[in-house]
């Protein structure tokens, strides 16, 4: 397997180099320049394999000869060690947990499979520096797959302000190997900084450095997982399945969307969104315009200009007839978000997070007009990590897990930084 620029087709890698970069030297994201789909018959015996198994047959195309089988296979079994269950919420409609890993969120999967990849390929111990921009739940989950990994160091980047208590407390209370750095502006401009520095001919000279956002292929690819290990149960029920995803940088729809192109049988995939609606008012114009993002109750889906976007173009080629019958896109604001916390409470007596209530009415759009079709959304966090707002929505003092409580007791220890000079000189010195 290689993998392209989409900025251009002039440079090929393979998985190893498409990993350790990050970011293609012209700075476009890299992209597979093929994928087969599974045999059918892998498709149809579904709900007798394992979870291990299914993960092995999907990406092991992705990864190619740069892992032994038996590697691959230890990697997937150290990523996926957590239960990823279906919960039913109202007729037709279920949601599914992710947020039964270390850090309490869907991101643990790809950070853990990345963090694993990168370890194996260090054989010659040189050391690398993996850039981490975050609007909450990707650094603590990158944090925590890559704390204390030989040969690595973790700088994560987080907008001030703009994320939530446990959040601050997970970027920032690593140690060792990891460095937090407090950013004064948004995700965006955090991201602009990381993908500044891949270009960054001076400092790309004295570090080796690589991506764990959603833009490294290793970080991306393995959110494909949780898509066909839901399918084993979802398959029995006989109905057409629709998925409806939280999203702000869009790499988690993406990885569905790559699910789906393996052959993963479902009808339709919906992007919901918070009032940050890039993507929402390009399927109503056909045009793309990055928007400043806005701060919401859903922090982890403000983002403006989502960077994997580019990808799902690129999935249909270019095709907005294809992707439209594929794929739709709502947005939702926090007003909205609070409501839906606080009704299925009421109904269900199911405490969602905020990503979770934008998925849950993303997909309550969908089934007004497709009433037949079994709905799933994605419930990206555990709710404590968005206290505050769950409690103002549903009226109750939620639990807090033993190992939250002890994260809060921790000092918190991070470097205020305003722009990319400042950013650089922590790194070089780090």
């Amino acid at each position: 397997m290689l993998y392209k620029s989409l900025n251009s087709n002039s440079e090929l890698v393979n998985f190893e180099t498409a990993v350790k970069n990050g970011l293609a030297m012209d700075g476009g994201l890299y992209f597979p320049t093929e994928i087969k789909p599974l045999d059918k018959s892998f498709i149809k015996n579904l709900s007798e394999k394992s979870n291990h198994e299914i993960a092995y047959e999907l990406i092991k195309q992705f990864v190619g000869d740069c892992i032994y089988e038996i590697d691959l296979k230890d990697i997937i079994k150290k990523t996926l060690d957590f239960p990823f269950p279906l919960v039913k919420i109202d007729e037709n409609i279920l949601t599914l947990e992710l947020f039964h890993g270390p850090t309490l969120a869907f991101k643990d999967v790809g950070a853990r499979f990345m963090a694993n990849c990168l370890g194996y390929f260090n054989k010659e111990n040189k050391e690398n520096t993996v850039l981490v921009a975050t609007s909450g739940d990707t650094g603590a989950a990158v944090a925590n797959g890559f704390l204390g990994i030989k040969g690595t160091k973790v700088v994560i980047l987080y907008p001030s302000g703009k994320v939530s208590k446990i959040q601050e407390h997970q970027l920032t209370t690593n140690g060792e190997n990891i460095i937090a750095l407090k950013v004064n502006g948004v995700f965006d401009d955090c991201q602009k900084i990381v993908k500044k520095a891949f270009t960054d001919k001076e400092l790309n000279r004295v570090k080796n450095l690589t991506s764990a956002n959603s833009i490294n292929v290793a970080r991306w690819l393995p959110q494909m997982f949780y898509y066909f290990i839901a399918c084993k149960e979802l398959l029995k029920q006989k109905k057409e399945i629709v998925f409806s995803v939280p999203s702000g940088n869009f790499g988690n729809i993406c990885a569905g969307l790559i699910a789906m192109k393996l052959g993963l049988p479902v009808k339709h995939f919906i992007a919901s969104t918070n009032i940050n609606d890039t993507i929402p008012a390009y399927f109503k114009t056909k045009k793309y315009i990055a928007k400043a993002s806005k701060q919401t109750i859903s922090n982890a889906m403000d983002v403006g200009d989502p960077s994997n976007f580019v990808r799902i173009l690129e999935i249909f080629k270019n095709d907005d007839k294809r992707l439209f019958e594929k794929m739709s896109s709502f947005s939702f604001d926090d007003k909205q978000t609070m409501k839906a916390m606080h009704n299925v409470y009421l109904k269900s007596n199911y405490i969602l997070d905020p990503h979770g209530a934008v998925g849950y009415l993303g997909l309550k759009k969908h089934l007004k007009t497709n009433p037949k079709h079994l709905g799933v959304f994605l419930e990206t966090a555990h709710p404590v990590k968005f206290s505050n707002e769950v409690e103002k929505a549903i009226g109750i003092e939620l639990k807090i897990p033993n190992e939250i409580s002890d994260l809060l007791k921790r000092e918190k220890k991070f470097i205020n930084i305003e722009n990319y000079e400042e950013f650089k000189s922590e790194l070089i010195k780090f």
